[in-house]
């Protein structure tokens, strides 16, 4: 299982009128992290090879422990969790920069599609990495 960790700090843009972070915020910081995750692995987030796939989300789930607030810097954390024949799924948890509290979790689930919208199988170059992740 491949793992990523991303920083993020909390601009005033991310707030509501009370300071703290607006609930779709944290769906934003899981496609940062997912995209640097699948970056740091050497995969471009939209090309591989002469293939071009695309993974939509189909599915998201988050469980907001405790509110993040303006000018926290926050730590992201992304797994590649599991690849089936035609999705991918991430797991993310958002802590506070020393990682003392875990201020919310969550997964996406994507389907693997070629540019018309069909569904494909996920590309060998990245079910490779779950492999490759077990032999070490």
């Amino acid at each position: 299982m491949i793992v990523s960790e991303i920083s993020v700090r909390v601009i005033y843009a991310d707030t509501d009128a009370m300071g703290i972070v607006y609930h779709s915020n944290y769906m934003r910081w899981f496609e940062m992290g997912r995209t640097e995750l699948l970056r740091s692995s050497g995969i471009s987030p939209l090309v591989m090879g002469r293939d071009t796939f695309f993974f939509p989300l189909t599915k998201l789930f988050c469980h907001y422990f405790e509110p993040a607030g303006y000018d926290d810097l926050l730590m992201v954390e992304t797994k590649l969790a599991e690849i089936k024949r035609a999705s991918l799924r991430f797991d993310y948890r958002i802590f506070d920069d020393k990682r003392e509290r875990c201020l919310a979790e969550g997964w996406t689930l994507h389907a693997c599609t070629k540019e018309n919208g069909k569904i494909v199988r996920v590309p060998e170059i990245i079910s490779s990495l779950i492999k490759s992740e077990g032999d070490e």
